[in-house]
């Protein structure tokens, strides 16, 4: 995957990239009461050929249908910093999902995508839940789930689900630039709970989400 990305642009600040997840804000936005997710978030629109505008910030919104645990409130979290939007790793990333999701979308002239930077940690006394909300839609169109770090987990798995709720496939990100693409129109997904092989020792699990959702015409 990473030489993948490699093609569509330059990654030469990924490790300041990567260590962005270092300075991430708790997320106060969790209806189990859960300390174990910490996000920034971001808004872009991009066009068919590539361009890329950051919209001002604002907030995260979900329907119940889709996140009947922290669905139906608009939800603000701290913004992606300057240097992570306009670093070359991001923008390498979304022209390639651009790219890719536009092959799939043919029709597609402009695109909502919106950033999620998350970090899920496990401690002593604590599970992290990379979905609380269980196997699930994001109500767009494509779902790039681009690890960053594993460190000091186990599990953390992927699965992947029918309407229905059947298990179609499983797999697990363990290692950086190992990706999952989904089509949201077709399959729900999720991630099991993770926790710390060394308890007494920081553990987290840090994955970028990119959703693209196609915007109608004007």
């Amino acid at each position: 995957m990473q030489r993948a990305f490699v093609t569509g642009g330059c990654l030469t600040d990924w490790p300041t990239f990567a260590d962005s997840w270092n300075d991430l804000a708790l997320d106060q936005w969790m209806a189990d009461g859960g300390r174990y997710r910490r996000r920034r978030h971001a808004v872009f629109t991009v066009t068919a050929g590539g361009a890329i505008t950051r919209e001002p910030h604002q907030p995260h919104f979900q329907g119940l249908e889709y996140n009947p645990l922290n669905g139906g409130v608009a939800r603000w979290f701290e913004p992606v910093l300057d240097a992570v939007a306009t670093g070359d790793s991001l923008t390498t990333i979304l022209r390639w999902c651009a790219a890719l999701f536009g092959r799939l979308s043919p029709q597609a002239v402009r695109w909502k995508v919106e950033v999620h930077q998350f970090r899920i940690e496990a401690g002593p006394d604590m599970v992290g839940q990379p979905t609380p909300e269980g196997a699930h839609r994001d109500g767009v169109d494509h779902v790039l789930v681009l690890m960053i770090r594993r460190h000091n987990i186990a599990q953390g798995t992927t699965t992947i689900h029918d309407d229905d709720g059947r298990l179609l496939g499983s797999f697990t990100l363990a290692q950086p630039f190992d990706a999952a693409l989904v089509d949201d129109s077709r399959v729900r997904h999720g991630v099991t709970p993770v926790e710390a092989l060394d308890p007494t020792q920081p553990a987290y699990r840090d994955v970028l989400v990119v959703t693209f959702k196609v915007l109608p015409t004007t």
